[in-house]
């Protein structure tokens, strides 16, 4: 069964001038733009399910170290079909985020996605479609570049 919290998993590389290019992924079934996405099942961690969700959905080999970046986001229950299986006073849930480094050419996309994209900050933040996303977005940058971004 689907736990009540998302995690996100935005991976990442460097370009050869020492900038990070992110990796936004389309939605096959919305056509939306967004990082590896996914619930906990069970009695799954944050941490363990967003290992098993960068697997499954961008063949990032298990066991691989994630950098936790917080909690940065809640999202509505209703926007969750498992939703009947929680508990009836929950509004929202908690979405936390994650961030991996990872070859543009290990990339393996799952069926869940039909397109990726590696873009810098500003395009990736433009192009991905739920707020809470951008937000990770600008944790994992500013983490990465130590400057806010813009």
């Amino acid at each position: 069964m689907r736990a009540p919290f998302q995690v996100l998993v935005l991976l990442y590389t460097w370009t050869v001038d020492g900038k990070p290019r992110y990796a936004v992924l389309r939605r096959a079934d919305l056509g939306v733009w967004q990082p590896v996405a996914g619930g906990g099942e069970d009695e799954e961690t944050p941490a363990q399910a967003a290992g098993r969700e960068a697997w499954e959905e961008a063949g990032l080999p298990l066991g691989t170290e994630l950098i936790s970046l917080g909690v940065v986001g809640r999202v509505p229950v209703t926007e969750f079909r498992d939703r009947a299986h929680w508990p009836p006073h929950l509004e929202t849930i908690p979405e936390h985020a994650f961030a991996a480094p990872i070859s543009p050419a290990a990339l393996r996309l799952s069926a869940e996605h039909d397109a990726i994209e590696w873009m810098d900050y500003a395009s990736a933040a433009a192009r991905l479609h739920w707020p809470s996303n951008r937000a990770a977005l600008a944790a994992l940058h500013q983490r990465l570049t130590s400057s806010p971004p813009a």
